[in-house]
């Protein structure tokens, strides 16, 4: 399920350092515009401390975590929408991912060169989403016309199609982006992702601060977050420098001392693919024997045979049931044999939504 997240931000507020500390995909990070031009990509393997106390019980020949795909793209500037800098470019590939984490830059240093001179997040913030704004008024101007004129006609889909479009085009016009004007009913959901606007991409924002603001944050990461109150987003507030500094710790106790010395339970690393996950409206299921313990990345709301179908399609096919077993029942009774023997046990049909968290196995016929 390659799903992607893509970093976005105006040019040097720290995406690709933090995208450094993300992946193993090493993007250059420099104190100039534009160090990165094609996108990197970086498959991040996703924390989940259930598949390690699983594996104490089941001792498996290996752990294979989830995964998520993030994206570190081209620094934007003014005027994108219109083909300035890398404006093509940068949206081209915006359009491509599945939701945007964009970075903000909290932090005063003078040693970093802003590319409009000073520290201001909720500007830079308005900055691209002006450009995205602007870019979806404009795929919104070239459709409407034509779906209202076959809407007049009769056709039911268009009159869906233009009174959704109708809404988030006063929403933009208005400097709003379109995840502000949620779908009424199942139809406009399926127009909306139809339409592939920019702003309609969930999204979370990450206040780049420095070390002493780590913890609690700053007067910068409040105004991020009275200026994004109506979004329903996310804030999430780490310092990239003080994670590329964890990053290049060998061990897990030495990077556990290092969050202890600055107060801090987890990284800020750690935290972001979480969100990210949870931003990609992801969920797992786990399969746990003696060969692996493993992660299966699944979309929430999906059903047992779709999530047997990423196992393999033939499961799909040929689905009968699926046997079901909470993770705190296999924690708490310590095998699949005990949890059996408590009745824990529940046997599934076609219709059952799958959990986060859920130990699988699947019954099927080819």
């Amino acid at each position: 399920m390659a799903l992607q997240c893509g970093i976005v931000g105006l040019p040097n507020v720290g995406k690709s350092t933090l995208f450094n500390c993300l992946s193993s995909a090493k993007a250059q990070a420099a104190n100039f515009p534009f160090c990165t031009i094609e996108p990197n990509v970086g498959v991040i393997t996703v924390p989940d401390e259930r598949l390690n106390r699983l594996a104490e019980l089941v001792h498996p020949g290996r752990i294979v975590p989830a995964t998520v795909e993030i994206v570190d793209i081209a620094g934007l500037v003014k005027g994108a929408s219109k083909g300035e800098g890398l404006g093509n470019k940068f949206l081209a590939n915006i359009r491509e991912t599945d939701a945007i984490i964009h970075v903000l830059r909290c932090f005063d240093d003078d040693n970093v060169t802003h590319v409009d001179g000073s520290v201001n997040p909720v500007r830079d913030k308005e900055i691209i989403d002006t450009e995205l704004q602007l870019k979806d008024l404009e795929t919104i101007e070239q459709r409407l016309p034509r779906l209202q004129k076959t809407a007049s006609a009769g056709d039911k889909l268009a009159k869906v199609q233009v009174a959704l479009m109708e809404r988030i085009k006063a929403a933009l016009e208005q400097g709003k982006s379109a995840r502000t004007v949620p779908p009424q009913n199942e139809e406009e959901e399926a127009v909306l992702h139809d339409l592939f606007l920019l702003t309609s991409k969930p999204i979370l924002y990450v206040c780049n601060v420095d070390e002493a603001s780590a913890v609690n944050g700053n007067h910068y990461v409040e105004e991020v977050r009275r200026a994004v109150a109506d979004e329903q987003a996310e804030v999430l507030v780490l310092a990239a420098k003080i994670e590329s500094e964890i990053a290049e710790l060998d061990t897990w106790e030495e990077r556990q001392m290092f969050l202890d010395e600055i107060g801090l339970k987890e990284s800020g690393v750690t935290r972001l693919i979480q969100a990210a996950y949870r931003l990609l409206n992801l969920q797992t299921y786990i399969t746990a024997g003696e060969m692996e313990v493993k992660a299966w990345t699944f979309r929430r709301g999906m059903k047992a045979p779709q999530c047997a179908g990423i196992i393999h399609t033939d499961f799909e096919k040929g689905f009968i049931r699926a046997e079901v077993i909470k993770y705190e029942d296999y924690i708490q009774y310590g095998s699949e044999a005990a949890v059996k023997e408590a009745g824990r046990l529940g046997i599934e049909g076609k219709d059952y939504i799958v959990q986060d968290g859920d130990i699988m196995h699947f019954r099927f016929n080819v």
